[in-house]
């Protein structure tokens, strides 16, 4: 197996394990923020770990027509959550 050949199996292994595992977690999470939820602790350290991925993926798909796609969908999820997460936060302590 030639390096290219290696670095396209660890990428696909990446974005299989996004899309079968990441992917879900992060929709319930949005599903919650957008209900007016709170993000707990255990939420902001999944949603580290998808950034920090993310920053990791980035390199691999660079010159990946195919693969930016689903990759910008990932980073405006991300945002969106984080968005609505913040909103959320505000709203409740602005009650206080």
């Amino acid at each position: 197996m030639n390096l290219d050949e290696k670095e396209l199996g660890i990428t696909i292994a990446l974005f299989e394990r996004f899309e079968k595992h990441t992917l879900p977690d992060a929709l319930w999470i949005k599903e919650r923020v957008d209900k007016g939820e709170l993000l707990t602790d255990g939420d902001m350290a999944f949603l580290e770990r998808v950034l920090e991925n993310t920053t990791l993926v980035q390199g691999r798909i660079d010159g990946q027509p195919e693969w930016q796609s689903l990759y910008a969908r990932a980073i405006n999820l991300y945002e969106e959550i984080i968005a609505k997460a913040l909103e959320n936060q505000q709203a409740a302590t602005s009650l206080k």
